[in-house]
């Protein structure tokens, strides 16, 4: 009998059930800080390995392959890793852990809770990567989404399911909005993905935006700047990937991506690390081709009455509207909320600059007396832009033009109509009747 044979025999005898296999391991032979190469195994991309041997040891996921030898990235921070340090597979990222029990808590890219309240215990997943759906499993927008904010209400109205992007240079409000909506939008869960912004923020936005009864209801996953490109990617993803979980329950969510231009930029330091040639802006074609995969998994259930509003800040890099990252989510998503820093100088706020701003399904989900007011209000303050220089000269006399009159007499209700307290909420129903009972057709 051969030794194999008699430990199966002994094991049997004992009832014990042991199944026996080799424990695989590869060798590390390249590490330049970030990106690492492995040797000895075959793993599928998105594999995560520890690599290295007690108190050294880091996470890193499989990214890629070239000439035999796997391409790792690092999950962690610095490593104090030698040379054929053993590479051990721990498996597949495969889900997110997702379910009310994640309702008030704070998570980081790997799903571990960093709020200090213990494990989240709970036994429901989610693809990280989300289901890939039939186009005709999502429904059309129809209904309009509260969010209590007077100018988005009325002239920007926003619909369940839909998908919009937040543009705007660094410092001009994208954060003080975004809290605004927060604390007064009218969904069943709020999921905030706070990706690649400064730690700091991160108590800032806890305590200011998300304090009361918002946090009760809101999921939060955070990955600062210092964190791996990979671990921003992932928190992405695993921010749409709990949202899609409360959508598939049938609950109306807003999941709010802070911001979507730090998910290309980790996307970007990835991509440069394969060897792939940067085109506009630096960027690899893989950051920006990422992009729709992770939009287009919001959007409302067509069987159900689910829905997942997201909104994506996007960073335009000294206020260039043509980035290659604002110019994608432009194309992609169903509306744009564009932030003006002339009108933020002015203490205007929020800074929502009309002319460029759209709301591409605001026609499908507002009453024709509400559009009406909406094109009359945009008309008149056109007008006023447009010859503005001419009033601030007094070059311009009264009644020289009906057009103008309209706009200079109509400017100060227009400036009145978009500026709105940090604090304050201003429901959809109100935001409609004042803009149809001043702009309105009499």
């Amino acid at each position: 009998m051969s030794l194999q044979a008699h430990a199966d025999a002994c094991l049997d005898a004992l009832g014990l059930d042991l199944a026996l296999a080799p424990d695989r391991i590869g060798r590390l032979v390249a590490y330049d800080g970030l990106l690492m190469e492995a040797r000895g195994l075959a793993l599928p991309v998105g594999t995560i390995c520890r690599i290295g041997d007690g108190a050294g040891m880091v996470e890193a996921e499989v990214i890629g392959f070239r000439a035999g030898h796997l391409l790792l990235m690092n999950l962690g921070g610095p490593a104090a890793l030698l040379p054929g340090a053993p590479v051990r597979p721990l498996g597949p990222p495969g889900a997110a852990q997702v379910g009310r029990a994640l309702l008030g808590r704070v998570i980081d890219g790997t799903g571990q809770p960093i709020d200090g309240l213990g494990p989240i215990r709970s036994d429901a997943c989610w693809p990280l990567a989300g289901r890939m759906q039939n186009p005709l499993d999502r429904a059309r927008v129809t209904r309009p989404l509260d969010v209590g904010v007077r100018a988005i209400n009325g002239l920007l109205t926003i619909g369940r399911g839909q998908r919009v992007g937040i543009m705007a240079g660094s410092g001009v409000g994208k954060s003080v909005l975004l809290g605004m909506i927060v604390r007064a939008v009218e969904a069943d869960v709020v999921v905030v993905g706070l990706i690649g912004e400064r730690s700091r923020e991160v108590s800032d936005f806890l305590e200011t935006k998300l304090a009361g009864a918002a946090r009760a209801r809101a999921v939060v996953v955070a990955v600062p700047a210092n964190h791996s490109p990979v671990l921003r990617i992932r928190g992405a993803m695993r921010a749409t990937a709990i949202a899609e979980a409360y959508r598939a329950e049938g609950l109306n969510v807003l999941l709010i991506i802070d911001s979507l231009t730090r998910v290309a930029h980790a996307g970007r330091e990835i991509g440069l690390a394969l060897g792939e040639p940067a085109s506009a802006r630096g960027y690899p074609p893989s950051a920006i081709a990422m992009l729709p995969g992770l939009i287009e998994r919001a959007g409302a259930d067509a069987h159900g009455p689910g829905a997942i509003t997201a909104i994506y800040t996007v960073l335009a890099d000294g206020d260039d509207g043509q980035d290659p990252v604002v110019d994608s989510a432009r194309a992609i998503l169903d509306g744009h909320i564009v932030l003006s820093r002339a009108l933020a100088e002015r203490g205007v706020y929020p800074a929502i600059d009309l002319g460029p701003s759209v709301s591409r399904v605001m026609a499908d989900i507002a009453e024709p007396a509400h559009l009406a007011a909406a094109r009359a209000l945009r008309r008149h303050l056109a007008t006023y832009e447009e010859n503005r220089e001419l009033i601030l000269m007094g070059a311009y006399r009264s009644g020289a033009d009906p057009a103008i009159d309209a706009a200079l007499a109509h400017h100060p209700a227009i400036l009145d109509y978009l500026a709105q307290d940090a604090d304050a909420r201003v429901g959809l129903d109100d935001a409609v009747a004042e803009l149809v009972g001043v702009f309105g057709t009499p």
